[in-house]
């Protein structure tokens, strides 16, 4: 058998990528998959060694073992990156991404639909370091330029925007940025390199949750950054600074995780759209939020710059009581209550956007919900909800 490179594999598809990226059987005396390396010291044959431990491929475990680079490489291949490094969580990932981007004095432009965890971090931690955030419209696109200053860093941008599912104009964003010498970071946890390259539209910085579809089980807590050429050096140099290393365990199932995520990925993509078009049609509901979906107001984005959506999208019900939603809730079957998503099963929680919006409004007409949609047979997950909305009526 001849050996795969990624170079041999550079015009391959995804799905061949995924199950051959990160794997050498030759260095694992034939085994398929890359083992777990548990361990802290590496042995140097000799003082010379030793005392040019700096040039060698591993020297500690905080800077890599064969089962972190494995996921490494196999994740640079796959995001289009020249580096990734591995934190032991999503929002691990954004935090050193935006520290690799940040010091003291500058200013950072945050998309008011970002993750909560970020903007709970923003707010705090680079509050207390010097760092000044602004909140902007999701949709802002190409008009961020007025909000540049001359201490404007970074940028991050996260498509589709977490709950509420706004689609921003990455490349627009990434070129008024980039311009004006600002670093763009991405949370692209939802549609994954598989669905959206991030860094052939203009990100330096790709963050993502492990924990979501590269796991795609609900048992390991994971987050990768990868970086452009002019971005890894800042951002393995920020890294080794916390050596905030991910634990072996979940990296090896991360990369297990790996080789199956094309194909849970589209079930979930068909699942999600086939529930999203099921749901639009409920009079229960007002109105569904999923770029993928013709009628909604960022689909044009989508179309232009993903090739897929994921099975995680949010619904604004017509008013409805606490009772009612409540009713509707605690009794499915199938749909868990978790605040998670991307794993073989389907949740489902109710958010609230004007809690900690700042720089846009939202004001749905009634309840929202988000859903991720699981493995599940699909006619199970309509009769489960079909039930729930007869409860959801029975209170009103």
């Amino acid at each position: 058998m001849t050996k795969s490179t990624p170079q041999s594999r550079k015009d391959m598809r995804a799905r061949t990528k995924l199950v051959h990226a990160g794997r050498d059987p030759s260095e694992q005396f034939g085994f398929v998959n890359t083992p777990i390396y548990r361990g802290s010291t590496v042995l140097q044959p000799t003082l010379a060694d030793l005392e040019a431990r700096h040039t060698k491929r591993f020297t500690y475990a905080t800077h890599g073992t064969p089962t972190t680079e494995a996921l490494e490489k196999a994740w640079s291949e796959i995001a289009g990156a020249t580096g990734t490094v591995l934190t032991p969580s999503g929002l691990a990932a954004v935090t050193v991404a935006l520290l690799a981007a940040l010091k003291a004095g500058d200013h950072l432009l945050v998309s008011d639909s970002a993750y909560l965890p970020t903007r709970t971090f923003c707010d705090g931690f680079l509050r207390r370091m010097g760092v000044e955030t602004t909140y902007y419209d999701p949709l802002i696109g190409a008009g961020i330029e007025a909000l540049m200053r001359s201490n404007t860093t970074a940028v991050l941008v996260e498509a589709p925007g977490s709950q509420s599912f706004e689609m921003q104009d990455i490349p627009a964003i990434a070129e008024v940025a980039h311009a004006r010498g600002a670093c763009v970071v991405m949370d692209n946890t939802w549609a994954t390199p598989l669905f959206f390259p991030p860094h052939e539209r203009g990100v330096d910085l790709a963050v993502e949750a492990g924990t979501k579809y590269l796991s795609g089980h609900s048992d390991l807590l994971l987050g990768l950054v990868s970086a452009n050429d002019q971005w890894l050096k800042p951002l393995r140099q920020t890294f080794d600074y916390f050596a905030m290393c991910a634990g072996p365990e979940d990296v090896f199932l991360g990369l297990r995780g790996l080789r199956s995520m094309d194909l849970r990925l589209r079930e979930a993509e068909r699942q999600g759209l086939a529930l999203a078009r099921w749901l639009s049609a409920r009079p229960e509901v007002s109105r569904v939020l999923h770029p993928a979906l013709e009628d909604d107001p960022g689909h044009n984005i989508w179309k232009r710059d993903f090739s897929g959506s994921s099975g995680l999208f949010s619904v604004i019900l017509k008013p409805a009581s606490k009772a009612a939603i409540a009713a509707l809730l605690d009794g499915l079957e199938l749909f868990g209550l978790g605040y998670s998503w991307g794993g073989y099963e389907s949740l489902v929680i109710p958010f609230d956007c004007r809690t900690y919006r700042t720089a846009t409004v939202w004001n749905p007409e009634g309840p929202a919900l988000r859903f991720s949609v699981g493995l599940e047979d699909i006619e199970d997950l309509k009769e489960d909800l079909d039930k729930g909305f007869a409860r959801l009526r029975a209170q009103a």
